[in-house]
């Protein structure tokens, strides 16, 4: 990758041709980077277990109107939570961006935005996803702010742990709760085991996704599974792939009856299989691939939703 930062205020490891770098007004630019709005990913990953513990909700309990609301307020407070929370971590890295070759294009340490400037974004975004939250049940809503804690501590947890993943999948997850919560109006052992499911997959791509930086993290001293696992990282991946796969399926059993939750286990055991894709594909040496496969897991995500959803027709 190239030490020269890219043209015109792109981030290295964007999507070359995204919407931010091509069509929105230039004032807003380093503000949509900031939020990862030209980097899609990380709110697919974000919205994905909500509308798992959504659809999985409808189908253990029987459809209502309000899902697709509690759908699209899903799909705008992902994009939002996204946002504020890359927003917070890139003010707290702003130091270690610099330091990092695929992030030292980021918005602060390339000099695109002030870290106050930067902060004031980050409440904008937060107050717009409070306001959505406002609109789903009261369980939900004391979840919604519950999950502050998590994404504040996730942008430190590299500087303790060799295990910060387990922090993001803390984060990331927490939508299969809030999203079962907002239409069921309480909690079970069903959207739990959804969430425990969605940091085991956390731990597999996010560790993936680490792989591209260890040599600045090495030099740095910033702590990673990737690191932690060096050059023999199969037997934890494969070991996170079982465990996604196991924690998902106790969570489809524990909601539904036997003959639905049989066809739902069908994503959830093809998700496994895209899982597999992957490890199979996976060199630890070459990043591109590495942020390619990473990429892929929007994909992984959405494929139990479907069954998930013939699930709730039966």
């Amino acid at each position: 990758m190239s030490e020269t930062l890219p043209d015109q205020g792109q981030v290295a490891d964007a999507v070359k041709g995204n919407w931010v770098d091509t069509l929105a007004p230039a004032v807003t630019r380093p503000y949509l980077r900031l939020s990862r709005a030209d980097r899609p990913i990380g709110t697919w990953l974000l919205l994905l277990p909500c509308w798992w513990g959504l659809v999985l909700a409808v189908a253990a309990t029987g459809f209502r109107v309000e899902a697709l609301w509690i759908a699209l307020g899903c799909a705008l407070g992902a994009f939002l939570m996204r946002g504020a929370g890359c927003t917070w971590n890139d003010v707290t890295d702003r130091e270690i961006d610099a330091g990092v070759a695929r992030t030292r294009s980021r918005p602060i340490p390339s000099g695109q935005v002030t870290p106050l400037q930067a902060l004031g974004w980050m409440g904008v975004q937060a107050a717009l996803a409070f306001g959505i939250l406002l609109t789903f049940h009261p369980t939900a809503i004391a979840l919604g702010v519950l999950a502050l804690l998590p994404v504040a501590i996730y942008p430190f947890a590299k500087r303790f742990t060799w295990w910060p993943q387990v922090f993001l999948g803390l984060a990331f997850n927490w939508g299969a709760l809030l999203a079962w919560a907002a239409y069921t109006g309480s909690l079970s052992l069903a959207p739990v085991m959804l969430y425990l499911g969605g940091i085991a997959w956390t731990l597999f791509y996010d560790t993936i996704y680490a792989y591209q930086d260890v040599e600045d993290d090495a030099l740095i001293g910033v702590k990673s599974t990737a690191r932690r696992f060096g050059d023999r990282p199969g037997p934890w991946m494969n070991g996170f792939l079982m465990a996604t796969v196991a924690l998902l399926s106790m969570g489809v059993l524990a909601a539904l009856p036997v003959g639905p939750a049989l066809v739902a286990m069908l994503g959830v055991w093809a998700m496994g299989w895209h899982l597999v894709w992957q490890l199979s594909r996976l060199d630890i040496a070459d990043p591109a691939r590495c942020l390619a496969l990473f990429r892929a897991n929007s994909t992984t995500g959405l494929i139990p939703l479907p069954f998930f959803a013939v699930a709730a027709l039966l």
